[in-house]
C-alpha cells in the first residue's frame, strides 16, 4: 500500500480523502492556494505544498504544479477528488510520466468518455440503451413515421433549427402523427424558413438515477446500486438518496448490469458512475459517465457499509476488489443534502461572507456531516459555495426522511445565507415524502417549497402568532424574575381583561408577506421548532425561522404597520447582490434605459449575475470597471428614474 499520497483538491472531498487515509496509515499531503491558506484540509493533512494565487486557474488547475507538489514532498499517488483536474487526462498523463499513481481509471477511459458523441457510439456498440432518434437528412413523412413508430411513442417532432419550443410537438399516438407533423413543419418553416425535423424519443417525467461502479485491475466489476439524483435546480443536484424509491429488483439488476457493460466498454478501473434517465415506464437509457468519485458517494457508503475512498486506494494500489458481487447488500435507507451559502428567493446567487456561526447536529450511526470548513471561516468569492453535505440514514425511507429533517433544523449557520429552509421545505412536500420525483420537481412544485401559497401563510400565521406570544411570555418571566417587585401587574403580557378574554393584536412578515391577525392563545403545538437567529431559543430579536411538518416560515414581529407598505424601487443607487468581480459594462454613463434592461454582469463562483433597470430612466456614474473586486451590499452605480429625472 501507498506510504503517502497527495490530494490535488480541496474543501469536503480533500477532508474527506484525509480521513480514510489516516484510518489506512497512509501520509498525506494538501494543497492550498492563497484562499486556501488556514482552510480545515490544510490543518488536517500530514503537511501542505502552497500553489499559487486564489484563483484556481493559477493554482487547483495547473498540472505543473500538482506533480511538482508530489514529487518535491515524496507522494506515491494522486487522489484527484472531483471537480478541478478529477476528469482531466493530461493529469493522468504527467502521473504516469512521473511514476505517480493517479487514483482513478486509466486516461483511454477518462477520454473515451469526456466527449458525449463519443461516448454515445462505444455504448452503442456496447448495447447499453440510448434514448432513441431520428436525425437524418431524408424528411420523407414516411420515413419520420416510421422512425415514431420504431422507437415507440409518445416522441418528440423538434425543428432542426430550432428554439424556444418553436416548431416542436409532443405526439402520444401513432394517429396523431401525421397532423402533429404538418403543424410542426409549418411553424417550424414560418419561424426558421428551414422545416427540417428530428424525432426523438419524448421522455415524460424521466429521474435522474445513476448507478455507482467499480473495476479493479484484474476484470472484475461491481456496481454498488443506484443513487436517485432527480431533485435538480439549474442541473445541479440537490437532494439524493439511495436506493432509489420505487425501484424494483428486476430493474435495479438490468441497470447495474449495463452499467457494468459500459464500464467494460472502456477497460475501466476504480470508482466510476454511470447516469441513467428513467422514464415512467421504467425503460432507462444511458445519459454519460462521470470518471471519478461523485459528490453523492455517502449515500452508497450508508446503505453498503463500505469506504469507497479505501476501495480507491486499494485498487489503485493493484488489490482487487475488497468484495463480489453476491457479497454486496442494501441495508436501510441514506438521504444527502447538500447545503450551499447561496440565496434560493434571490434566483440561488451564491452568498459570502464570514461563517460566524457554523453549529452542525451532531454526528452518530444515523447523521454523518463531511465538511471542508469551521466557524470563522471565509465563504470566497473564488470556488463552490457549498459548506456541507447532510448525510442522514435510517432502517426505511420515511424514518430517513424524518432524520433529515430533523438534522436540518438543527444545522445553525449565520454570516452567510444558508439554502437550509429550501432544503427543508422540499424535504417537506407531500410528493417528495410519497417517493414522487422527477428532473422537473423543484420547477413543478415551486410555488408549494417557496411557500407563494395563500394556504401556506392560512396555516402558519397562528403558528408564527403563538411563537410570539411564547417569547413575549419567556420576557415576562424573565423581568419578573429580576424585578424587585416579581408580582407586580405591570410585568404581565397577557393581555389579561375584566372579560377573561386574553387577546392580542399582532403585526408579522412571513416570508416577505405582510399579516395582521388577533391571537388568544401562546400554548405551540408539538412538532413544531422556533430557530431565533440561528439559536434553539428566543432572544430580544423578533427574527426568527418557523420549523413545521409543512415546512420552514421565516418569521418577523413587526409593528402594525412595518411592512404593509409597498416598497418603491424606482430609483436610487443599485448595488450588488454579492461579493464578486464585474464582468462587464453594457451601457454607457449617462444612457437612457428602459425598464428590465441589462446595465451591467457580474460574476462570483463560476456563476454569472446581470443588473438590471428597474424602471425607466437614467444612468449615471458607474462605480466600478470591468475586473473590479466588489462587495455584496455595495453601490455599483447611480440610477436615476424617468419620473424624478422628468421633474429634475
Amino acid at each position: 500500500m501507498f506510504n503517502k499520497i497527495l490530494i490535488a483538491n480541496r474543501g469536503e472531498i480533500a477532508c474527506r480523502v484525509i480521513q480514510t487515509a489516516r484510518k489506512m496509515g497512509i501520509a498525506s499531503v494538501a494543497v492550498y492556494s492563497d484562499a486556501d491558506r488556514n482552510a480545515r484540509h490544510v490543518k488536517l493533512a500530514d503537511e501542505a505544498v502552497y500553489i499559487g494565487p486564489s484563483a484556481s486557474s493559477e493554482s487547483y488547475l495547473v498540472v505543473k504544479k500538482i506533480i511538482n507538489a508530489a514529487l518535491d514532498t515524496g507522494a506515491q499517488a494522486i487522489h484527484p477528488g472531483y471537480g478541478f483536474l478529477s476528469e482531466n487526462a493530461d493529469l493522468c498523463r504527467h502521473c504516469a510520466a512521473n511514476n505517480l499513481v493517479f487514483i482513478g481509471p486509466p486516461v483511454d477511459a477518462i477520454l473515451a468518455m469526456g466527449s458525449k458523441s463519443a461516448a454515445k457510439k462505444i455504448m452503442a456498440n456496447a448495447d447499453v440503451p440510448l434514448v432513441p432518434g431520428y436525425h437524418g437528412e431524408d424528411q420523407n413523412p414516411a420515413v419520420l413515421k416510421q422512425a415514431a413508430d420504431s422507437m415507440g411513442y409518445p416522441v418528440l417532432l423538434k425543428a432542426a433549427a430550432g428554439g424556444g419550443g418553436k416548431g416542436m410537438r409532443a405526439v402520444y399516438a401513432e394517429d396523431e402523427f401525421d397532423q402533429a407533423l404538418a403543424a410542426a413543419k409549418r411553424e417550424a418553416q414560418t419561424s426558421f424558413n428551414d422545416d427540417l425535423m428530428l424525432v426523438e424519443k419524448y421522455l415524460q417525467k424521466p429521474r435522474h438515477v445513476e448507478i455507482q461502479v467499480f473495476c479493479d485491475q484484474h476484470d472484475n466489476a461491481v456496481y454498488l446500486f443506484e443513487r436517485d439524483c432527480s431533485l435538480q435546480r439549474r442541473h445541479q443536484k440537490v437532494i439524493e438518496e439511495a436506493p432509489a424509491p420505487g425501484l424494483s429488483e428486476e430493474l435495479r439488476q438490468r441497470m447495474g448490469s449495463a452499467a457494468i457493460q459500459a464500464a467494460k466498454a472502456i477497460n475501466y478501473q476504480g470508482a466510476g458512475t454511470v447516469e441513467f434517465l428513467l422514464d415512467s415506464s421504467g425503460a432507462f437509457f444511458f445519459m454519460e459517465m462521470n470518471t471519478r468519485l461523485q459528490v453523492e458517494h455517502p449515500v452508497t457508503e450508508m446503505i453498503t457499509g463500505q469506504d469507497l475512498v479505501e476501495w480507491q486506494l486499494r485498487v489503485a494500489n493493484g488489490e482487487t476488489l475488497p468484495m463480489r458481487q453476491d457479497q454486496l447488500t442494501i441495508h436501510g435507507h441514506a438521504f444527502e443534502a447538500r447545503i450551499y451559502a447561496e440565496d434560493p428567493d434571490n434566483d440561488f446567487l451564491p452568498s459570502t461572507g464570514t461563517l460566524h456561526q457554523l453549529r452542525a447536529p451532531i454526528e452518530s450511526n444515523h447523521v454523518r456531516i463531511d465538511s471542508g470548513v469551521v466557524e470563522g471561516d471565509e465563504v470566497s468569492i473564488f470556488y463552490d459555495p457549498m459548506i456541507a453535505k447532510l448525510i442522514v440514514w435510517d432502517s426505511d425511507r420515511a424514518r430517513a426522511l424524518k432524520r433529515l429533517t430533523d438534522a436540518l433544523s438543527d444545522f445553525c449557520i449565520n454570516g452567510v445565507t444558508s439554502n437550509i429552509p429550501f432544503l427543508y421545505n422540499l424535504a417537506s412536500t407531500a410528493a417528495f415524502r410519497s417517493g414522487d420525483v422527477d428532473t422537473g420537481f423543484i420547477e413543478e412544485h415551486q410555488d408549494e417549497i417557496f411557500h407563494r401559497r395563500q394556504e401556506d401563510l392560512d396555516y402558519a400565521a397562528p403558528l408564527a402568532a403563538q411563537a410570539i406570544l411564547a417569547k413575549r411570555a419567556e420576557r415576562s418571566k424573565q423581568l419578573a424574575e429580576h424585578s424587585l417587585e416579581p408580582s407586580s401587574p405591570w410585568h404581565l403580557t397577557d393581555n389579561w381583561r375584566t372579560t377573561g378574554i386574553e387577546q392580542h393584536s399582532l403585526a408579522m412578515l412571513i416570508n416577505d408577506q405582510p399579516v395582521q391577525l388577533k391571537a388568544d392563545t401562546s400554548v405551540m403545538p408539538a412538532g413544531i421548532k422556533v430557530v431565533n437567529n440561528g439559536e434553539h431559543h428566543f432572544s430580544n430579536s423578533s427574527d426568527f425561522n418557523l420549523f413545521t411538518p409543512q415546512g420552514v416560515f421565516h418569521c418577523t414581529e413587526a409593528q402594525a404597520n412595518l411592512g404593509l407598505d409597498e416598497d418603491n424601487h424606482s430609483s436610487g443607487n443599485l448595488a450588488a447582490p454579492m461579493n464578486g468581480t464585474v464582468v462587464t459594462l453594457l451601457v454607457e454613463a449617462g444612457a437612457s434605459v428602459s425598464k428590465g434592461q441589462p446595465l451591467l454582469v457580474m460574476e462570483a463562483m463560476k456563476m454569472e449575475h446581470t443588473i438590471a433597470a428597474p424602471t425607466d430612466g437614467q444612468v449615471g456614474e458607474f462605480f466600478y470597471q470591468a475586473g473590479d473586486l466588489v462587495d455584496g451590499g455595495a453601490e455599483l452605480l447611480i440610477f436615476v428614474a424617468a419620473d424624478i429625472s422628468a421633474a429634475l
